[in-house]
């Protein structure tokens, strides 16, 4: 025997040239160059978060939407595996983090919260975006108490007195906002409507300047989402009304617009949106996470605080909800006279 043979029976070294070595190689190069080309987007899966993620809030810090944002950021970032920093970006009605959104790369390192702002100020405005388009809509996650506030010594203790102080006074009772179009903006505009007044609308970028305009009194009153509530609890402020479907849990002795006879009902539910062109494992991967903030009972803390419940809606879900909302607003800001003007 010209070669040694192993206990199998088998020759312990086989020719180069022997067609199982060629075929061996053969598949193992072919699976090498396999691998090779799926290889980067195997690794930028499973790498990220490679870096911090940008959570845009598009209101200023120190107010409500700002802590309710921060309590998500820090729970999402810890369900991806990484970090998500907040940063504000405040003005033009909350539209200032969708904008954004329209000049980054969907790589899942840039989001924004997107109020139903991104809905309605399209019919009220030129903008940057278009709605149906130009996101990616992540996923649904709460939404806002909205009420109208008056310092604690102003002679405006109730709704019906504003009423009367309106009728007396045409365009003299000034109410802040958080600013023009936003859901705080156009409740008061549509109770002022059924309620036959005329009021002044001031502008103001957020929450926390809102508030302190009308506890300077530069302002006889604001509109807003629940900024306000440490002050009314602290007996600074007095809440005249709310907006929603319901009394708000945390003050059942005040009323809601609708139940006053003015027919306005604003629940605002708001998500987290990202740039057009996302992968779809990438949404998905978003999209968890987000959901997974839902069972934080810090984040839940956070809602409760400012009287926001979980209004929870998946990507398919909120993509439709926008859509169809975007053709709500539009006959809500024409009812209104407040559309783009020709």
């Amino acid at each position: 025997m010209n070669h040694t043979q192993s206990g199998s029976g088998l020759p312990d070294r086989l020719g180069a040239d022997s067609p199982s070595v060629s075929r061996r190689h053969f598949l193992q190069a072919t699976l090498a160059v396999a691998a090779a080309s799926t290889l980067p987007g195997v690794a930028a899966a499973q790498a990220y978060p490679a870096k911090p993620i940008r959570l845009i809030c598009p209101w200023p810090a120190g107010g409500a939407t700002d802590a309710v944002m921060r309590a998500i950021a820090e729970s999402a970032g810890k369900a991806l595996g990484g970090s998500m920093l907040v940063e504000n970006k405040a003005g033009a009605s909350g539209m200032l983090g969708p904008n954004e959104l329209v000049k980054a790369a969907p790589d899942g390192y840039t989001l924004s919260q997107l109020t139903i702002g991104v809905a309605r100020l399209p019919h009220m405005q030129k903008m940057q975006f278009d709605p149906l388009k130009d996101f990616t809509y992540i996923a649904c996650l709460t939404g806002y108490t909205f009420g109208i506030v008056v310092r604690s010594d102003s002679p405006i203790k109730s709704i019906k007195d504003l009423v009367e102080y309106a009728k007396a006074n045409p365009e003299k009772f000034t109410y802040g906002t958080p600013g023009a179009g936003t859901t705080p903006h156009l409740a008061v505009e549509e109770f002022a409507a059924k309620a036959g007044i005329k009021l002044s609308h001031i502008p103001y970028k957020g929450a926390a300047e809102g508030v302190q305009a009308v506890l300077g009194g530069h302002v006889m009153s604001h509109s807003d989402s629940t900024g306000w509530a440490p002050q009314v609890d602290a007996g600074n402020l007095r809440l005249l009304a709310t907006y929603g479907s319901k009394r708000a849990k945390r003050y059942p002795n005040v009323p809601t617009l609708n139940e006053l006879g003015f027919e306005t009902i604003s629940d605002s539910p708001f998500g987290i949106g990202a740039p057009k062109g996302m992968d779809p494992a990438l949404t998905k991967r978003l999209h968890d996470a987000f959901r997974k903030t839902l069972d934080d009972p810090a984040v839940l803390a956070t809602f409760d605080k400012y009287d926001q419940s979980v209004i929870y809606m998946n990507t398919a879900d909120y993509t439709k909800f926008i859509a169809d909302q975007y053709v709500k607003e539009k006959a809500v800001i024409e009812r209104l006279g407040l559309g783009v003007k020709a």
